[in-house]
């Protein structure tokens, strides 16, 4: 997901490498704050693929470039947009990250298509405790702190299928298909 938020944002406009790292470490959270061991090769890889440029930047001071996205890196960014994987639609992170950018998109169908991908899987019976094959709602689980786990994944499952109806549906309807039962929020949260 480090390549994609490099490319979103560059796709905003130029920046120089420290301007990048900040932006990323802001969308991430500080919980998973990029390092320079990070950015900087993902950086060099992107370069040597010719998704984006460096420019020295005079101007900063010497040694100083700003990097840009060339005409192969926003195909490239869009094409990610367009088909993620299917672990970038199931973990919440990972989630965010193609959301952050997923205006970049050129038509709504396309973004669309995308949000009824993660809809779907929202959508779908899950939870994080099993009794066999049957997945365990809140109100089966005793353990205080499992039934918080499973409580607070339902409300956050919850308020993001809400969204994802209002701006599928384009008037503001949720639908008839919310069940009350479990609903899968993301890979390693369910409720």
């Amino acid at each position: 997901m480090l390549e994609i938020a490099i490319l979103g944002f560059l796709a905003e406009g130029p920046l120089p490498g420290h301007e990048l790292r900040r932006r990323i470490t802001h969308l991430t959270g500080y919980s998973r704050p990029v390092s320079d061991g990070t950015l900087y090769p993902a950086i060099n890889r992107l370069t040597k693929a010719g998704l984006i440029e460096r420019r020295p930047a005079p101007e900063a001071g010497g040694g100083r470039y700003v990097l840009n996205l060339t005409a192969a890196g926003r195909e490239d960014m869009l094409r990610r947009l367009r088909e993620p994987a299917e672990h970038e639609i199931t973990d919440f992170s990972r989630w965010f990250t193609i959301l952050a950018f997923l205006s970049l998109l050129p038509e709504s169908p396309q973004r669309h298509a995308v949000l009824r991908r993660r809809l779907d899987f929202l959508e779908t019976p899950a939870s994080f405790f099993y009794d066999g094959d049957t997945p365990l709602r809140a109100e089966q689980v005793s353990d205080p702190y499992r039934r918080g786990m499973l409580l607070t994944a339902r409300a956050t499952s919850r308020a993001e299928r809400a969204w994802l109806h209002e701006v599928l549906d384009g008037d503001g309807n949720r639908g008839t298909d919310e069940q009350p039962g479990l609903q899968r929020h993301t890979s390693n949260r369910k409720d």
